[in-house]
């Protein structure tokens, strides 16, 4: 896959999706700047993976949900690097519960990792790439965003903000030949999902088209190509990666 760029920041990259997006950014000849929160070791054993297979990658530990860490951790890679070319919002949280029984600071604690969180990196780095009228945002949001999902309000509205604010950034930025876009994975096997029983995980998978729950590679593949010069004529979308869930 082709790429003008050569740096990208990848948020909540110590694990999980996000691990294997920095994985496969690296593999196609990108820089990958890890973020983590708390993962620090698990940061470390991304980067050395990386670099034991010829790529190349730094860590740069923060979090997310804190506005000024995030700004302060762009200047720390433009400093670096003279750049950013791409971003990828991955990091983000749950905390399930009935809407009943949820507090608004149960709502709104997802709702500031999640969506505010994204926001400030994207608004950040439109601030750093129209200087050089190039870049590629992609957000990781969720097919929960798309369809709901009972006891995930919260999650479900930050995603679902995701999407709708995406698409207006890549109506703002456009001229500035930067792009915006969205992926959203559906049931994917993570370490999340792992813990799941496996009726639990019978029961999901019965109503997935496609009768499987989607890899991680699947979702950093789908997230290379809307960063790539492939989808140069891409933007204000949003990629389904759900094995076509939400056509059920």
């Amino acid at each position: 896959m082709k790429f003008s760029g050569k740096n990208v920041l990848v948020t909540g990259s110590s694990r999980g999706i996000g691990a294997e997006i920095a994985k496969t950014l690296a593999g196609y000849g990108l820089k990958v700047w890890i973020n983590y929160r708390s993962g620090a070791a698990e940061a470390d054993a991304i980067k050395d993976a990386i670099e034991a297979n010829g790529g190349n990658a730094a860590v740069i530990g923060f979090d997310v949900s804190d506005e000024d860490a995030f700004v302060d951790a762009i200047k720390t890679i433009v400093d670096s690097d003279g750049e950013l070319s791409y971003l990828v919002n991955n990091a983000g949280i749950t905390n399930d519960k009935l809407a009943l029984r949820m507090k608004s600071e149960d709502f709104m604690s997802v709702i500031n990792a999640n969506l505010t969180s994204c926001f400030v990196g994207c608004r950040e780095a439109m601030k750093v790439m129209r200087k050089k009228k190039f870049g590629a945002v992609v957000n990781i949001a969720s097919i929960v965003g798309e369809t709901g999902n009972a006891g995930q309000t919260n999650y479900s509205a930050s995603k679902g903000g995701v999407i709708a604010m995406t698409k207006s950034f890549a109506l703002e930025s456009a001229t500035s030949g930067i792009r915006y876009n969205t992926v959203t994975p559906g049931f994917i096997a993570t370490e999340m999902t792992e813990v799941l029983s496996e009726d639990v995980k019978n029961s999901f998978t019965s109503k997935i088209p496609m009768g499987r729950f989607g890899n991680p590679s699947e979702v950093a593949e789908a997230t290379a190509f809307l960063l790539s010069d492939h989808s140069s004529y891409i933007t204000g979308e949003t990629l389904k990666v759900n094995g076509g869930l939400n056509m059920a």
